[in-house]
């Protein structure tokens, strides 16, 4: 009798195991958000169990595409999905870090000082249209429905842009003494891991497209610029008397 079915069988098992990885991980980004939203550190204990979780999955995971690998000598759409599973799994793991991170942040912003209004407005804008990237390759993933994730890249642009606005504002703010560095630094670091969290929905969304097709998809547009401040943002430091 052929080994076959205990492949398929692991494939079922890898398939289960990659839907709760990545529901996990979509709960946790959406627990921190609305930790930031509503200004309230209480759940941050819970984004660090989902955390442990995400990684304990993640783990299993990738023993799971190892022994099938070694067990069952995979080929053609079985192979893709399972070496597109250890880098999906890699990607979700971050989400789940990223979560945990902006959750400590949080923390540390409440007891620090009191958080600008505006500022946390648009931030958690920021992180609400990051939710929408990730659910949408979750739900690309969990469904293997790579159309759904065809032009990932380019949805991923509005949070690139406010990225980047943010990042400016945030430097000018400082530089002007509207908010200390400690404060500011807290808020960059919230930017970049929100913008950190679009790349990685970005690249399960490609592998999903890996994954489904046996297509390598390529980034279409230019590589991100680096984000600078302009010059004539900040007003000249006051001249000594």
């Amino acid at each position: 009798m052929s080994a076959r079915p205990g492949l398929a069988a692991g494939l079922v098992r890898l398939r289960e195991n990659m839907t709760t990885l990545s529901e996990l991980a979509e709960i946790a980004i959406r627990t921190s958000v609305d930790g930031l939203e509503r200004g309230d550190t209480s759940q941050a204990g819970d984004v660090f169990t989902l955390d442990r979780e995400i990684y304990a999955v993640k783990e299993k995971v990738v023993r799971s595409c190892i022994e099938l690998i070694a067990l069952y000598g995979p080929v053609a759409g079985d192979l893709r999905a399972i070496t597109a599973s250890l880098e999906i799994a890699t990607d979700l793991d971050r989400i789940g870090r990223y979560s945990k991170d902006i959750a400590e942040v949080i923390q540390e912003l409440r007891e620090s000082a009191p958080p600008i209004s505006h500022k946390m407005t648009d931030l958690s804008r920021l992180g609400d249209l990051t939710i929408d990237i990730i659910t949408t390759a979750v739900a690309a993933l969990i469904q293997r429905d790579p159309e759904s994730v065809r032009n990932i890249v380019e949805h991923d642009d509005a949070v690139d842009y406010l990225y980047d606005q943010l990042f400016q504002e945030i430097v000018v703010d400082i530089a002007t003494s509207s908010i200390t560095p400690r404060v500011g630094a807290h808020y960059i670091l919230l930017d970049r891991y929100f913008e950190r969290l679009d790349d990685h929905a970005v690249n399960i969304g490609q592998h999903v497209i890996y994954m489904t097709t046996g297509a390598r998809p390529t980034r279409s547009r230019t590589p991100k610029a680096p984000v600078t401040v302009l010059e004539s943002s900040i007003p000249p430091s006051p001249t000594p008397s």
